[in-house]
């Protein structure tokens, strides 16, 4: 898909059970870009434009464009996928938005899932974009959701919750969650271990299956979800307490930039929970936290009890971390 344009999971549960309202237009887990070569066929379609799409798998970009665009202008919906792909990333040639969203359009209107997926990204991503637009968008969300996209059903989720908070939204959310979910999608894996961690008016509370979930969205490098799932080791939430995984699950997060992680990672360090106590090492995490903005009592008492060498050191020891 087209980078850039996919609703962000960023908190999924604030508090009790607000989701995140805001849906913003920006790149996230669930919008990864694949690699040419590792693009499947069935991303253009039913019946991909097999010359052009050979070619753009080896990277004779402009050839695979040449070799599509006849078959566009005359209404396959496969090469104009392709075509419309080639613009979006600028492969080969110059990009250019406005033939990316022709296409898109184009092979949309045949009901190619990938496409109705990208093309309401477009509508969406309109600065001016009208009520027709929006309207237009959820549609085709919805229609690649149901034609099984992942991406779309995470986003047609994502979308139900901000047009209407509350838990009602998120049960009719939480079926596209899952089915995203269940095809690899981090950021869905993570947004069903939260509804099932606290439930709504149609999914009950399930700890246990919540950490399966929140475990499969941490090993795809989710920070937040291996946050989480360091402390549901530490607290014992959904299954035994395992201070050993809850330590490694934090600093995986800590060194991926989770500042709410290196400030965990400091504690973990000082308390000598799931590793060895080590004083300097939670020093300089309480460092690289404080060059983050982030603030804590209990970490600023510890830091404070510090000598002048013991601090300078930990300066040093931060500058090397992640």
């Amino acid at each position: 898909m087209t980078g850039g344009r996919s609703y962000l999971v960023t908190a999924l549960f604030v508090a009790a059970l607000a989701l995140s309202g805001q849906a913003a237009l920006a790149a996230s887990n669930a919008a990864a870009e694949p690699n040419a070569e590792d693009v499947a066929p069935s991303r253009f379609g039913e019946q991909p434009a097999d010359e052009a799409f050979g070619a753009f798998q080896r990277g004779l970009y402009l050839t695979a464009r040449n070799l599509a665009l006849p078959r566009a202008e005359k209404g396959d919906a496969a090469a104009q996928t392709l075509l419309a792909e080639i613009y979006a990333r600028g492969l080969g040639v110059p990009r250019d938005d406005a033939e990316a969203a022709k296409w898109y359009h184009e092979a949309a209107e045949q009901g190619v899932p990938e496409a109705q997926l990208q093309y309401a990204l477009i509508l969406l991503d309109r600065k001016d974009a009208s009520a027709d637009d929006k309207q237009r968008a959820r549609d085709l969300m919805k229609a690649a959701a149901d034609a099984g996209n992942a991406n779309a059903q995470f986003n047609f989720a994502q979308m139900l919750i901000d047009e209407r908070p509350g838990s009602r939204s998120m049960s009719e959310a939480y079926p596209y969650f899952l089915q995203a979910a269940e095809k690899g999608i981090a950021d869905a894996q993570y947004a069903v271990s939260q509804i099932l961690a606290n439930g709504t008016a149609g999914v009950a509370i399930d700890l246990a299956e919540a950490r399966k979930w929140l475990i499969k969205a941490a090993r795809q490098n989710f920070d937040t979800a291996q946050y989480d799932l360091g402390n549901w080791y530490l607290e014992g939430i959904g299954g035994e307490r395992d201070l050993k995984k809850a330590f490694v699950w934090t600093i995986r997060a800590a060194r991926a930039g989770n500042v709410a992680a290196q400030g965990q990672a400091a504690k973990l360090y000082w308390g000598g929970l799931g590793t060895e106590p080590d004083e300097a090492e939670a020093a300089a995490w309480v460092v690289v936290t404080r060059r983050a903005g982030l603030r804590d009592r209990a970490l600023d008492d510890f830091w404070e009890g510090l000598t002048e060498n013991q601090q300078h050191a930990a300066i040093e020891r931060a500058n090397k971390l992640r």
